[in-house]
């Protein structure tokens, strides 16, 4: 039977490459797995799964799939879908149809809350409805744990207004714990720059 996964962990914990691993070892089996990502994230300029080590590999867009005919969809072995947290509440209940209605296991990976520490939507509906949730876990500069997404500014300061969804990676953003977080410390690398 077939089951909604959704694999969640702080900026930088692996996920994309989690993904892009999950499809590799479909297809080394000769089993076809589908890459999915919202088309919100642009940033490479096209549809792709790209990872901060360089991996990276064609993928369709979240509406594509919606449009897809139902034979289409079954002849996956696997759906996978990435930055799942900009999937909207509608797209994350397409996804439930998938695995219930045309049985195809689906694997969702993102990012649980954004830098105010709020759920994203897709995530929000993720959490609701998935059948299995595990997070991938990545340390703090401190080492600890971290769960939390730090947007910092170009000073090195943590922010915590702004819209919730702004494209980037290190230039902008940083895993950290829970206290460092509400305390807005970067750590020692970044504030001494």
């Amino acid at each position: 039977m077939a089951k909604l996964y959704f694999r969640y962990g702080a900026m930088g914990a692996s996920k994309s490459a989690n993904a892009l691993m999950v499809r590799y070892n479909y297809e080394e089996r000769g089993q076809r797995a589908l890459l999915v990502k919202p088309v919100i994230d642009q940033r490479e300029g096209k549809a792709v799964v790209h990872t901060r080590i360089g991996l990276s590999h064609p993928c369709i867009w979240a509406d594509e799939l919606q449009k897809m005919p139902d034979e289409e969809i079954r002849s996956y072995q696997c759906i996978i879908v990435d930055e799942a947290q900009f999937l909207t509440k509608e797209q994350v209940f397409f996804l439930t149809e998938v695995v219930d209605r045309l049985d195809v296991p689906v694997i969702c990976y993102g990012l649980r809350a954004d830098f105010k520490g709020e759920l994203f939507s897709g995530s929000e509906a993720l959490l609701a409805w998935a059948d299995i949730i595990e997070e991938i876990k990545t340390i703090c500069w401190c080492g600890r744990k971290a769960t939390c997404n730090a947007r910092f500014d170009e000073n090195g300061r943590v922010v915590k207004d702004g819209k919730q969804v702004v494209l980037g990676g290190h230039s902008c953003y940083i895993s950290l714990c829970r206290k460092h977080w509400k305390e807005g410390n970067l750590g020692p690398r970044v504030n001494q720059e």
